[in-house]
């Protein structure tokens, strides 16, 4: 952006000085756009303006805030080739993945378009005459927000648009991995008529730079509600915040996703479910496979058929349709990835892969496609096997094209070994024995999981979110999410003319309680 934009809001648009750069990180020469860090007073003026466009914004009937859902739906789907080519060069997505990324904003836009209408409280029955009960839900206030990067489009779409339909108004702070996706998203929704204010973006860093000076507004008075998507450590931190000032965020943070593969799986599917669970967006999921735990009966013949997968899996350029995943999505990501490699395992560990770190010219992989390897962020798939519970791998998340192999002997064991993480996002069971499937679903303590399918993949009208560290107990998505935007207000409409007392003047009717039946 030629601007240097720090912050956005509606029409008015603030720029700054300190500047980042977004670079394409499957070609580190391709600059996408330069944005500038917001300051703190830009911030809190961004929160003002909704603080301010929130007393009209919340009058606005529920089912024209919706209609502005669906406009932003559309104006989403008539740009969805150009919203995805520009997530896949900004983030290296391969553009198959992008496309879904930006087609899941449009499901939850169209998911939500009915809610508008069906924001219900409830006529409750009195216990007095003459007396009228209802309850209703209403918009919490200014709604500030950090999401991470991985998933540009898809997951603002899950906070804003209930958040929005809600009646709430919102400051965000989006990941400077993708500022421009950012800047396109925001411009669609103001040109789907959302009035100026109720909707501000500031630009920047996390630590020391906008992210921060959101978070501290929630000390400051600023916001009422906070959404955070990214790691347990900061998610933490967000939590103890809100707790101080007695508010409740959304968290939606890291995982160790486990996938167990008992001895009646269909390989076939289970070995293809892994990879793609494993080195789908590099690894770069919340959701991403950590530990899979294979029964002991097929560990040999699932491990021989895997090896064989991954030597055919394809590397490269995200805009080839044949690759299963690009590069890493920044220079962080990738030392990130690095640092675990050399951190995490250990001479008791096993690599399977006999190529690992940054893939280069120089140490190529086979099946490599595009232009050079040393352009980008690019790394090689790793399993690591002979992982046990007393190690440091098993219980981090490493966020990489990266995961951990163990084995059970039995279904009791494997639940122990997926659950013992401490995370509670993903999980997945390959079976085919009914009892097996019944028995996983009732003591895993992830909240989501899947039976003969990956650990990854959500639609838009499921729940989404963990447990323990890897969130709060909140859920984005379908219904649920509602219940995250919204306060319910009860109230009692007494036309009596009169003071009633509940639980004194009622007028109940006492039993005989002497009769007997002769």
């Amino acid at each position: 952006m030629k601007d240097k934009i720090s912050l956005l809001s509606g029409s008015v648009v603030e720029t700054g000085t300190k500047t980042f750069t977004s670079i394409n990180p499957a070609d580190t020469s391709d600059t996408v756009a330069t944005f500038a860090h917001a300051s703190r007073d830009q911030v809190k003026v961004a929160c003002e303006r909704a603080r301010k466009a929130f007393a009209s914004w919340k009058k606005v009937p529920a089912p024209v805030r919706a209609g502005i859902i669906q406009n932003w739906g559309r104006l989403i789907e008539s740009n969805k080739e150009a919203l995805s080519q520009l997530v896949s060069r900004e983030m290296g997505k391969p553009l198959r993945e992008a496309r879904g990324d930006v087609q899941e904003a449009i499901d939850t836009c169209n998911f939500f378009v009915s809610e508008g209408r069906r924001l219900y409280g409830m006529t409750v029955p009195s216990e007095m005459a003459n007396k009228e009960c209802y309850t209703y839900r209403r918009p919490i206030g200014v709604f500030g927000c950090i999401s991470a990067g991985n998933f540009p489009v898809a997951v603002p779409s899950w906070y804003f648009v209930p958040a929005l339909l809600c009646g709430n108004t919102c400051v965000w702070k989006p990941s400077e991995d993708s500022p421009l996706t950012s800047y396109y998203l925001t411009q669609l929704l103001y040109k789907a008529g959302l009035p100026d204010g109720v909707f501000s973006v500031v630009f920047g860093s996390g630590a020391k730079g906008p992210g921060e000076y959101l978070i501290d507004g929630v000390n400051d008075g600023w916001i009422d509600k906070f959404g955070f998507t990214g790691s347990t450590e900061v998610g933490r931190h967000i939590g103890e915040v809100c707790g101080k000032n007695l508010q409740t965020p959304c968290l939606e943070l890291g995982g160790k996703n486990p996938m167990v593969v008992m001895d009646d799986a269909d390989l076939e599917l289970a070995t293809t479910g892994a990879l793609w669970s494993g080195f789908g967006t590099a690894g770069q999921r919340c959701t991403s496979l950590g530990n899979l735990i294979l029964h002991t009966q097929i560990r040999e013949k699932f491990l021989g058929m895997l090896m064989k997968k991954l030597a055919a899996m394809v590397i490269g350029d995200p805009a080839n349709p044949t690759i299963t995943y690009g590069p890493m999505i920044s220079e962080k990501f990738m030392n990130d990835h690095l640092r675990n490699l050399d951190k995490l395992v250990s001479k008791t560990h096993k690599l399977l892969t006999t190529q690992n770190g940054r893939i280069t010219e120089k140490n190529p992989w086979a099946n490599w496609v595009g232009e050079s390897p040393d352009d980008g962020y690019f790394c090689f798939p790793t399993i690591v096997d002979n992982v046990t519970p007393d190690d440091e791998i098993y219980r981090t998340e490493t966020f990489g094209p990266m995961f951990n192999v163990m084995t059970c002997k039995n279904l009791d064991e494997a639940i122990r070994l997926a659950n013992g993480t401490g995370y509670g996002l993903s999980s997945a069971i390959y079976t085919n024995t009914p009892a097996s499937v019944y028995q996983w679903k009732e003591d895993i303590n992830a909240g989501m999981t899947s039976i003969n399918n990956s650990t990854t993949g959500a639609e838009a009208h499921l729940p989404f979110g963990g447990n323990g560290k890897s969130g709060n107990g909140s859920r984005q998505s379908g219904v649920w999410v509602l219940d995250q935007f919204t306060r319910w207000q009860s109230v009692n409409w007494d036309m009596s003319g009169k003071l009633q007392l509940a639980q004194m003047d009622t007028g109940y009717v006492s039993a005989d309680l002497e009769y007997r039946i002769p």
